[in-house]
């Protein structure tokens, strides 16, 4: 997965790059907001078809909440670090650091919202934390506890960085990992549209 993303931004620079016309792919770029939309109606089945989640949910009550919550308030932190250190506006470094991984939603909805310049940070500081994440956990697995190896993946943790945590960890964290997966996909519009509103 994040080979292919590798490959697709790649391909895109390309593209961009060559002045070369092509009516599919200008028809697409210029209708990122219906693309952007099946991407959530495509993440709402993946969430449905996780059929134990609800008994999952019973059965830890708040304690799922904490993860997730931990990881959307270091995030927000180290977006509101990241705004003073590099001296970049608030609400895009917030909105960016709230993507909490998920680089396609982000980069696209960040892209029409703030100009493709920080659509491009969104899209590549979200990748990079999915690409950074597949090297330490087995790390964090080792050195610290298992629960913690679910902070780097954020909104990953119930797709693309799954394997690792079901290599890596236990049934238990596995069972934590899908539905903090869940929780930070739900959050992650959230997060951005109260930035965008608040900001």
């Amino acid at each position: 997965m994040v080979i292919l993303a590798v490959i697709a931004l790649v391909l895109g620079t390309l593209y961009g790059f060559s002045g070369q016309e092509f009516a599919v792919l200008d028809y697409l770029a210029s209708h990122t907001d219906y693309i952007l939309y099946l991407t959530m109606v495509l993440v709402g089945i993946s969430v449905g078809l996780h059929e134990s989640i609800v008994e999952q949910m019973k059965k830890y009550h708040l304690k799922l909440l904490l993860i997730p919550t931990g990881i959307i308030i270091g995030s927000i932190i180290g977006g509101v670090i990241c705004s003073f250190v590099l001296n970049e506006p608030i609400r895009e470094s917030l909105a960016i650091s709230g993507g909490l991984g998920w680089y396609s939603l982000t980069g696209v909805a960040i892209g029409n919202l703030s100009g493709a310049e920080y659509g491009s940070i969104a899209f590549l500081s979200n990748l990079m934390r999915e690409i950074i994440s597949f090297f330490v956990i087995p790390v964090i697995a080792i050195k610290l506890n298992y629960y913690t190896c679910i902070a780097p993946a954020g909104a990953t943790s119930e797709d693309t960085t799954l394997p690792m945590m079901i290599r890596y960890t236990d049934e238990k964290t596995v069972v934590f990992s899908v539905l903090n997966g869940v929780i930070c996909s739900a959050a992650v519009p959230v997060i951005m549209s109260v930035c965008y509103t608040l900001f």
